[in-house]
């Protein structure tokens, strides 16, 4: 008999038919012989749901955030989580680009006046020479870094500890976003970083710095991002995560020096069809005894 298997999260049509050919698929009451769970990065594990799952043995993401899952409930119950590591880190680092560019260029606002009628728009800014700040160099991070490096500013960063890379390490966020023209947020969610990125770190970026966030929407004090844009203490944002999706400010949809995507780091036909391979991969090398490929240290 298959195995069955909690559908956390709305996934694709084509996982789901990936899932359906190999599993009984449970939508909104998981059986207590689920045993396993797929969802995207966004979806929520307790130990409440846990509880109610004695035979749950994985859980895998299509995607890389977890922090929506209670890890320590996790580990006590020896179940496993796998990610789709390394298949969306370029496709996220494209986008984390593409915004900073739209935002400089005025990409967004401009193709608004064309389409208006408008031809006089006020002036861009250059985006060579700039110095990049990055929170987070994990895989994304630091695909974010090569790509800007040819733009020929100065790249720097702020991890958990200093990296074996030739870019300038900053000791704190606050440090690198005083440092920085443009701050890309690349790290994980979670309480570690939330709304680290407050009103006092905005100062530190100023009126001509832009915010890129393709990391989590939580890690951004959203009032106080709005609050820093309507006042130009920054120049600009680029957001592809927000603090309560699908719901996004209309304060930030009504600014034409921010541009919007709807958390599409990863959404190309390739870098889809590759996580929902891996997906699957990773669930059936678990109940083969494999090694599961995405396997979460």
């Amino acid at each position: 008999m298959p195995h069955d298997l909690f559908l956390a999260t709305a996934v694709s049509p084509a996982l789901e038919l990936l899932l359906a050919e190999r599993f009984t698929l449970h939508r909104d009451a998981p059986p207590p012989t689920t045993r396993a769970i797929v969802g995207g990065g966004q979806m929520t594990v307790d130990a409440a749901l846990l509880d109610r799952l004695p035979e749950l043995e994985i859980i895998a993401i299509h995607g890389v955030g977890h922090d929506g899952i209670d890890h320590d409930a996790v580990a006590a119950r020896g179940i496993r989580i796998a990610i789709t590591a390394d298949i969306l880190t370029e496709d996220v680092a494209d986008q984390a680009i593409a915004l900073w560019l739209a935002v400089g260029r005025r990409i967004a606002a401009n193709d608004r006046a064309m389409r208006m009628g408008n031809w006089t728009v006020p002036l861009g800014r250059r985006a060579s020479g700039r110095r990049i700040g990055i929170f987070g160099l994990g895989r994304i991070g630091q695909a974010i870094a090569k790509r800007a490096e040819p733009f020929g500013g100065e790249i720097l960063y702020t991890a958990r500890s200093q990296k074996p890379v030739a870019w300038r390490f900053m000791p704190d966020l606050a440090t690198l976003a005083a440092e920085s023209d443009v701050l890309f947020l690349a790290a994980p969610g979670g309480d570690e970083t939330r709304r680290v990125v407050d009103a006092a770190v905005l100062d530190r970026l100023g009126a001509d710095g832009v915010l890129v966030n393709v990391a989590r929407g939580s890690l951004v004090d959203e009032d106080a991002l709005i609050a820093a844009l309507e006042s130009h203490r920054i120049a600009g944002a680029g957001l592809d995560v927000f603090a309560d999706e699908p719901d996004v400010p209309y304060a930030l949809r009504r600014m034409n020096h921010v541009v919007l995507a709807p958390h599409q780091g990863s959404a190309t036909r390739e870098g889809r069809a590759a996580m929902a391979a891996m997906v699957v991969e990773n669930l059936e090398a678990h109940f083969a005894g494999r090694e599961v490929p995405g396997l979460l240290a």
